[in-house]
């Protein structure tokens, strides 16, 4: 006689069926999306993971004023796209202390994903809006100015705290 109790194997069955949706679902959100044809800074993470084979970290470099850009993964280059911004863009790292950092080095622009999507810590700065990479779990933050982002980043520290 049951008195409306589950069974071990009841149990059992159940905790395989939420662990087989649950590794489907996981999987469908963390796909890269490659059927992205054309790169902008708010897909640019979806972008460069389409390009991305076993997990390998796949880099944007530009170079020559922002008008050829190039993709590598290990150090090969594996395709060529056209630039979708000019010279004028802008790259900063944001420190806790100071605020937002310029980045300098030798290329117009250069920004990497890692094969779990985890992508450089840049905010990037075009045509007066800013681009925030900086979060491992969101997508892309888009805000109306630099001055906003940094707002919404000190709020977020505050509230932190």
């Amino acid at each position: 006689m049951r008195r409306g109790a589950f069974s071990l194997i009841e149990l059992m069955i159940v905790i395989v069926i939420v662990g087989v949706v649950y590794t489907l679902a996981v999987q469908k959100i963390k796909a890269p999306k490659t059927g992205l044809s054309t790169p902008s800074f708010v897909n640019l993470k979806e972008y460069l993971l389409g390009f991305s084979k076993q997990k390998q970290t796949v880099t944007l470099l530009c170079q020559e004023s922002c008008k050829k850009c190039s993709i590598y993964t290990q150090g090969k280059k594996i395709a060529s796209i056209k630039s979708f911004f000019d010279a004028s863009v802008q790259r900063y790292r944001y420190d806790f202390f100071q605020g937002p950092l310029s980045v300098e080095d030798d290329s117009c622009f250069e920004f990497s994903v890692d094969g779990d999507g985890v992508s450089d810590q840049l905010i990037v700065v075009y045509k007066d809006k800013a681009y925030d990479y900086s979060d491992y779990f969101a997508g892309t933050q888009v805000y109306e100015s630099l001055d906003a982002l940094v707002h919404a980043k000190e709020a977020l520290i505050e509230a932190a705290q």
